[in-house]
C-alpha cells in the first residue's frame, strides 16, 4: 500500500512537472543557450570586425611610412640638388671674382712697368747726364735707346719663366 500511495503521489506531481514546470525550464534554458549562443556569435563577429580593422590600420599605417619615406627621399633629392646648385653658383661667382682679380692685377702689373720704366728712363737719363756733364733729357735718341733695352729686357725675362 505504501507503493500505492507513493504512486498516487507521485504521479500527479509528476504530471505537473510534465505540463508546467518542465515547459518553462526548457524555455529558460532555451533562452538561456540563445543568449549564450547569440553573445558568442557576436563576440565572434566584432571579434572579426576587430581584426579586420586592425588589418585596415595596419594597411594604412604602412601606406602613411612608405609616403613619409618617399617625402622624406624627395626632400633629401631636393636638399641635394639644390645644395649642388648653390654650391654650383659660388663656384661660378669665385671663378668670376678670381678671373676679374687677375684681369685687375695684370692691368695693374702693366700700369707698374710703364709707371716703372718712365721713372727707370729718367733716372737712367739724370745719371748718365751728371756722368756726361750735360743734360740728356732733350736727345730724341735717349728714347729710343731705353725702348730698345727694355724689349730685350722683356725677351729674356719671357724665355726664363
Amino acid at each position: 500500500m505504501d507503493l500505492a500511495v507513493g504512486l498516487i503521489c507521485f504521479l500527479p506531481t509528476f504530471a505537473i512537472f510534465a505540463k508546467v514546470l518542465l515547459p518553462r525550464i526548457e524555455k529558460t534554458l532555451k533562452a538561456r543557450e540563445d543568449a549564450i549562443d547569440g553573445t558568442v556569435e557576436r563576440a565572434i563577429a566584432v571579434h572579426e570586425e576587430a581584426r579586420h580593422i586592425h588589418a585596415e590600420y595596419q594597411a594604412e599605417l604602412s601606406a602613411a611610412r612608405h609616403e613619409a619615406a618617399r617625402i622624406r627621399q624627395t626632400a633629401a633629392e631636393e636638399g641635394a640638388a639644390l645644395l649642388a646648385s648653390v654650391r654650383a653658383e659660388g663656384q661660378k661667382q669665385r671663378d668670376d671674382l678670381v678671373a676679374a682679380a687677375r684681369a685687375q692685377l695684370e692691368a695693374d702689373l702693366i700700369i707698374a712697368e710703364a709707371e716703372l720704366r718712365e721713372d727707370v728712363f729718367n733716372l737712367a737719363t739724370a745719371l748718365a747726364g751728371r756722368i756726361v756733364g750735360e743734360p740728356l733729357i732733350d736727345l730724341p735718341k735717349a728714347r729710343t735707346i731705353s725702348d730698345e733695352f727694355f724689349a730685350t729686357a722683356d725677351v729674356k725675362s719671357s724665355a726664363t719663366k
